[in-house]
């Protein structure tokens, strides 16, 4: 049961420094999907890969969750986790978080949603598009492929066996990333309990993020969404109004740091900036207080 603080907690500096002892594992995972534009058709299959966290100890006999992390603008797959060779910060958090007990032990799985080049997420406009067309290749290629490899909740990779393991999946993003997020609210819900969207907003209109859950047939309590940002950011405006927004509709939206009374919360860094140093903060906060053992 997810249970919030009041203000954001930070990183602690040691978490930043390698830990030896208990090592994750990254792996650079390859899979098959097809070009975002003319994805329906499917007449022009692209090589991707996503970067995978294994926890320390990680087992095949253990089911894990999963947390689905999307970069932003300018980036791609190996921005947040690095690669097997060259890992970035957030690898060294998981380990030792893990290690402290305060993250519970999961796979952390970083795709991208560029397309035909490296460089799509540094046009803000094909990048809106591409965040908007995301849900068509995490649903049918990425979701199928990394659950068959890796053990999770899912028993197996049927779209069945995906909606039945929902709450055992969340999905996460910072700025653009954030905006995938949404987007993945809007279309994915059936495969994920868990939204964890960082200063990027979609809309303020609060009857039609209502309206995406009810058309994809689930309700109130079939969802949790914590989201963040600070208060230098410059998309801190936009994106607290359509939190607002959200926290106003009480049809659908009820404002609460626990997922027993509601399904929406958010806290705001003071001074908290557009940064990398930002987004590794709110993903964070996200991961410790998933999936814990009250």
């Amino acid at each position: 049961m997810l249970q919030f603080p009041t203000q954001l907690q930070k990183i602690p500096s040691r978490y930043l420094q390698k830990n030896n002892a208990k090592l994750g594992k990254l792996v650079s995972f390859n899979y098959d999907t097809y070009e975002s534009f003319s994805y329906q058709q499917k007449n022009q299959k692209l090589a991707k890969r996503a970067i995978v966290y294994l926890p320390y100890n990680y087992s095949s006999a253990n089911e894990y969750n999963v947390f689905y992390l999307m970069h932003g603008g300018w980036s791609d797959e190996t921005t947040y986790l690095g690669t097997p060779d060259d890992p970035h910060p957030l690898k060294n958090i998981l380990d030792n978080a893990i290690a402290e007990g305060k993250i519970t032990p999961m796979i952390v799985v970083c795709p991208t949603y560029n397309n035909l080049s490296v460089q799509d997420s540094s046009d803000y406009g094909l990048a809106l598009q591409l965040a908007d067309n995301y849900h068509n290749e995490l649903a049918n290629d990425l979701l199928p492929a990394i659950e068959n490899e890796f053990s999770t909740y899912a028993e197996n990779v049927t779209e069945q066996g995906l909606i039945d393991s929902r709450d055992h999946r969340a999905f996460c993003g910072f700025s653009m990333g954030s905006v995938t997020t949404w987007n993945v609210f809007q279309y994915c819900l059936r495969y994920f309990r868990y939204f964890f969207p960082s200063s990027g907003a979609l809309t303020a209109n609060a009857e039609l993020l209502a309206k995406f859950v009810e058309k994809q047939g689930y309700r109130s309590f079939d969802f949790y969404i914590f989201a963040a940002s600070g208060t230098a950011d410059f998309a801190y405006s936009g994106f607290t109004a359509q939190i607002q927004a959200m926290a106003s509709y009480k049809e659908m939206f009820k404002f609460a740091g626990n997922e027993k009374d509601g399904n929406l919360y958010y806290l705001v860094a003071p001074d908290g900036t557009h940064s990398p140093e930002n987004a590794l903060e709110d993903f964070y906060n996200c991961l410790i207080q998933l999936w814990k053992e009250n």
